[in-house]
């Protein structure tokens, strides 16, 4: 799988893949099958057979089509009453086929009924597998999970990702419908239960529940099997201690957090630049203010100075570039030179206000 990231995708469009659809029909008929659905629809069409010929034979002015047609819209109890059997033979057909057709809808609609609500206890429950493609996996539950989540759905191009958390909680967290949940810990089967092979991005949290090392080394643990099951998603790990970041980095995670670290470094940050929490939790938060975001250049920045397409872009969008990405996972150039020529590949970092693309 080519990692391309979440940039410029329709995630609605790609679930409708044909691997997809070819699961779904798979998955119907093993379930027709399993609750003898076919033998039902077989009894139901040797009924209407039976009652069409029958009819067809006691009512003279009644076609053979017509008895076919008259023998399913009796059946369904829908009851049209375009065509009505006027001998007392065909009344007895006609009253036989609407008391089968009550006791096969009613069977029918129940077996439906129950397997819909099987199914979606078993997906609260965190018993079903999923097959999207360049989706998100989220590992853990907790606070930070809860905002990661919230922030995806302020974000216009990621409120339809599917993502699937694999955490060991009794049943799914809150009602979201492009979140899906797989019950345990980060495993092979877990893993393969969220489609990890499809995934575009995996995010690892801490487990609150445990003390800081045995929290770092579970993460660790978790980094290292998703690694060998999918080397090309993108591995986004967080960490409380600085000591096991070339330990994950290793573990071939693409980007490690450390959380006491970055919180020191705010607060220093905050008590030498009074104010300075607020415009970054500003450019982090995707539910009010200015942004922090990611555009392709536009073909006529190409080969342009730094300096040129910052102009450009504060006049026409009114965003702020403040760096540049030498391709979707390539090196960050935080304020280059003023001279830079941006190249074909290259990412353009933005400050921009509200839900810009």
């Amino acid at each position: 799988m080519i990692r391309r990231g979440f940039y410029g995708r329709s995630h609605s469009l790609r679930s409708f893949s044909l691997r997809s659809i070819s699961i779904w029909i798979q998955t119907i008929w093993e379930f027709a099958e399993r609750e003898d659905i076919p033998k039902l629809v077989g009894v139901v069409v040797a009924i209407i057979f039976t009652s069409s010929i029958l009819l067809y034979w006691v009512e003279p002015d009644v076609s053979f089509v017509d008895s076919l047609w008259w023998s399913l819209v009796t059946l369904t109890t829908v009851g049209y009453g375009d065509i009505t059997p006027v001998t007392f033979a065909g009344r007895c057909i006609a009253a036989v086929d609407m008391l089968v057709g009550i006791g096969i809808l009613a069977i029918l609609t129940a077996k439906i009924a129950s397997t819909l609500i099987e199914r979606k206890n078993r997906e609260n429950l965190g018993m079903t597998s999923y097959y999207h493609q360049d989706h998100m996996i989220l590992c853990e539950w907790n606070y930070r999970s809860q905002t990661i989540l919230k922030e995806l759905r302020h974000e216009l191009r990621t409120q339809t990702l599917p993502v699937v958390l694999i955490a060991n909680i009794d049943h799914k967290p809150v009602d979201d419908n492009y979140l899906f949940f797989v019950k345990g810990d980060v495993t092979d089967t877990t893993l393969m239960q969220a489609n990890l092979p499809e995934a575009d991005t995996v995010i690892i949290l801490g487990d609150d529940t445990l003390e800081d090392r045995n929290r770092d080394a579970k993460v660790i643990l978790s980094t290292l099997t998703v690694e060998s099951i999918n080397p090309d998603a993108y591995t986004v790990v967080e960490l409380v201690s600085k000591a096991h970041a070339s330990t994950c980095k290793r573990a071939n995670a693409d980007e490690v957090i450390v959380r006491d670290e970055m919180s020191s470094r705010m607060l220093l940050n905050t008590a030498l630049n009074h104010g300075m929490s607020s415009v970054v939790m500003e450019l982090l938060c995707h539910q009010y203010g200015n942004q922090l975001g990611k555009s392709k250049a536009s073909e006529h920045h190409i080969d342009q100075r730094f300096i040129d397409v910052l102009l450009d872009v504060k006049k026409t969008s009114q965003s702020i570039l403040i760096g540049i990405q030498q391709g979707e996972n390539g090196e960050v150039l935080s304020n280059p030179d003023a001279g830079y020529k941006i190249q074909p590949e290259d990412l353009l970092i933005l400050i921009r206000p509200g839900q810009q693309q």
